[in-house]
């Protein structure tokens, strides 16, 4: 199974954002006020792109195949 992304908000307002049990980013200010009020209202799946979005690790330039390959 592959690892997913999970995020706790804290009382302090910084959103922890963990992927495979580890905390690989946090974010804090208005930029996780903003995420936590997507992340509220999101599919499960639209909230696994969120996250990928907040780490910097989304598109990476590899996520298309050629056809054929």
């Amino acid at each position: 199974m592959k690892p997913e992304f999970s995020y706790r908000l804290t009382a302090s307002g910084v959103l922890m954002v963990r992927w495979g049990g580890r905390e690989v980013r946090r974010v804090a200010g208005s930029r996780a006020k903003a995420l936590a009020a997507e992340l509220a209202t999101a599919t499960a799946d639209e909230a696994q792109q969120l996250l990928a979005r907040a780490t910097g690790n989304f598109k990476r330039g590899n996520e298309r195949q050629a056809a054929g390959r």
